[in-house]
């Protein structure tokens, strides 16, 4: 299936070449003058070998056929992150290497897509926003109203997120996966 560069996402699965590649990075650069391009930063399935391809964002690029379905995350052992499938019950392992620095985002239960070429987990897409509880971060100052001004703050998976100053330990708050925003305090 044939899309365009400038949607391309983070977990896509690319087809260059009769070779299958994970998107692990995609960034539009629309420069004042000149052509708009798109930048990808991939990994070949079949050896690991990370590879960078700039493209038009109007460019065709082959999205490649895998099979793509919400999988429940169970647990974490030596052998790989363990994931359930809700419907038939079965269970596949992603190795660490497909997971990545997305394994901080993990929570027991927490459904995700998981993209699976011949019964293998090639790679993992997050949901948009996640509920996080933040652990540490500066006491609220009484009188601050939310300005431009955020200060940092430790949420309960160990990431470190740039909150408004009338957040206080303990608040839930949801946060953008893709670059670990902000968004607002959880209605929950």
């Amino acid at each position: 299936m044939k899309v365009i560069a400038s949607s391309l996402r983070k977990g896509n699965v690319l087809e260059i070449d009769e070779r299958l590649y994970v998107v692990l990075k995609a960034e539009n650069f629309h420069p004042g003058k000149g052509t708009p391009t798109t930048s990808v930063e991939m990994r070949r399935i079949s050896d690991g070998v990370k590879v960078m391809e700039r493209w038009k964002t109007t460019d065709q690029v082959e999205k490649a056929h895998v099979d793509e379905r919400s999988y429940d995350y169970l647990y974490n052992d030596g052998e790989g992150y363990h994931f359930m499938e809700p419907e038939s019950y079965e269970q596949v392992v992603a190795p660490a290497d497909v997971i990545g620095d997305q394994a901080v985002y993990l929570q027991e239960g927490m459904r995700v897509f998981l993209q699976v070429f011949n019964g293998v987990p090639i790679a993992m897409e997050l949901p948009q926003k996640m509920t996080v509880e933040v652990t540490e971060t500066e006491p609220v100052v009484k009188g601050q109203t939310a300005s431009s001004s955020y200060k940092p703050a430790q949420v309960d998976n160990g990431l470190r997120v740039m909150v408004p100053p009338h957040i206080g330990v303990g608040t839930r708050i949801v946060i953008n996966t893709t670059d670990n925003s902000y968004v607002e305090r959880a209605k929950d």
